[in-house]
């Protein structure tokens, strides 16, 4: 791993982080708010691709496992994992490094169509069967239940895809890191 790569993967970290910023949005009858951060996730694995995307997310948990108080409402620590959104957080990896991966496999025929379905494949249905399995399981609530509960979040998260979307594929035409990292491999 180079310089380069962790100094990409801690800017990511970072960029999620300060998308906690966005006062979260609570919902009265699901114990998740709405947050900007899965903007950040969906952005780490388009923009970075599948490894670095991935493990910018992996670093932004272990932080907020640590204690750093990275989550929307200046919440971090164990609490917040095992709590009701941990689920969904505890998936941002995986969606990075999914939607890191299928950008990269469509890197030299992206269109912006090809990303919102990858963005909506990794950032929202990976997300949400994690998440919603997860909340489930820890509020003993049935599983359909709880993701019809869930679907309250279906248009902010699709708004988030429909702009990580746009901005990914501007930023592949100016500054494309994915094909310089596969022309340095």
């Amino acid at each position: 791993m180079t310089l380069k790569d962790m100094m990409y993967i801690s800017l990511f970290a970072a960029i999620v982080g300060a998308l906690a910023f966005f006062p979260p949005i609570p919902i009265p009858f699901i114990p998740v708010p709405i947050t900007a951060q899965t903007l950040g996730v969906m952005l780490a694995g388009g923009i970075l691709g599948a490894r670095r995307g991935g493990l910018s997310l992996l670093l932004f948990v272990l932080l907020v496992a640590i204690g750093a108080p990275l989550m929307a409402g200046g919440r971090g620590g164990l609490g917040v994992l095992f709590g009701p959104g941990g689920g969904y957080i505890l998936a941002w990896p995986i969606a990075a490094f999914v939607i890191g991966y299928l950008t990269e496999k469509s890197i030299h025929h992206l269109k912006y169509w090809k990303l919102i379905l990858i963005n909506t494949f990794g950032g929202i249905i990976i997300v949400y069967l994690i998440g919603v399995t997860y909340l489930a399981i820890l509020t003993d609530v049935p599983w359909g239940a709880t993701a019809i509960s869930s679907l309250v979040f279906l248009p902010g998260d699709f708004t988030k895809v429909l702009i990580a979307s746009a901005i990914t594929i501007k930023l592949h035409q100016a500054y494309p890191i994915i094909d310089k990292v596969k022309q340095a491999a």
